[in-house]
């Protein structure tokens, strides 16, 4: 079933956002062990991908022209700008709202006092954590593999990792992230849906090989991810997705260069 892990992961979203909403603060020292262990496990879970391939020629071709594709698209800070500017509309839809629910009467001083508890409001949750879960490596590879293989092992994970973030920012910013659930299913589900859909087309032998590279250069983002996680260093995971299409399109083109 491919919407298999996409449901997996709503759910997963929304039992992690009625916890958060039971109960008080984490410690800052519970988060950091948990999420330590969450890239450690990433890591592994890309390194076994990786692994499943022996033409690491291609890999590395895949994510060096997928990297410089993303930089020149800007993929990461197109998608850090749209994050911006979603916040922004949140903030002034706040601030519209107060304004109507005083009869008009505000002050801009109120409004400015006021802004730091938006993150708190139902609006500023769902835009919030619907970018953290979507926006991501993880979300667009566990789609594909659920569409094409019929396998969710990115997405179990994924759902782990957005199940315990979840607790943290119910916590935090309210009930607007059991929301978000809503997005994480229209967007995972149509890209598995859409996978599924192309994989009925294509030869199956052709179809196995572009999945393995897909997966192997998906396994190298996704250690990324781990690596991000654990702080050891910032690396744009966004910037390299376009590898993934790469790594797709570098099969056939291979096979029809070694046909001449």
């Amino acid at each position: 079933m491919a919407l298999w892990g996409t449901i997996i992961n709503a759910v997963a979203i929304i039992v992690g956002g009625l916890l958060g909403l039971m109960l008080n603060r984490l410690s800052q020292g519970i988060r950091s062990t948990v999420m330590q262990g969450i890239g450690l496990a990433l890591v592994a879970l890309g390194l076994s991908m990786t692994l499943k391939s022996t033409n690491f020629l291609l890999i590395v071709a895949s994510l060096v022209l997928g990297g410089l594709l993303g930089e020149l698209l800007r993929v990461e800070r197109n998608l850090e700008a749209l994050g911006r500017q979603l916040e922004r509309m949140v903030n002034a839809l706040s601030r519209f709202i107060r304004r109507r629910s005083r009869g008009g009467k505000h002050s801009e001083l109120a409004d400015l006092q006021s802004e730091a508890q938006v993150q708190g409001r139902i609006a500023a949750g769902f835009v919030n954590t619907t970018l953290i879960y979507c926006v991501g490596a993880m979300a667009i590879l566990g789609s594909l593999d659920s569409g094409l293989r019929g396998q969710h092992d990115i997405l179990y994970v994924k759902a782990m990792m957005d199940g315990f973030l979840t607790v943290i920012f119910a916590s935090t910013m309210g009930v607007g992230v059991l929301f978000s659930a809503f997005s994480v299913f229209l967007y995972q589900g149509a890209i598995a849906l859409a996978a599924s859909g192309i994989a009925s087309l294509v030869d199956k032998a052709a179809l196995d090989e572009i999945i393995m590279q897909i997966t192997a250069v998906g396994g190298v983002l996704i250690m990324g991810i781990g690596i991000n996680l654990l702080e050891l260093r910032k690396i744009n995971v966004a910037n390299l997705l376009p590898s993934v299409l790469v790594a797709a399109l570098a099969v056939p083109f291979v096979h029809w260069i070694s046909t001449w």
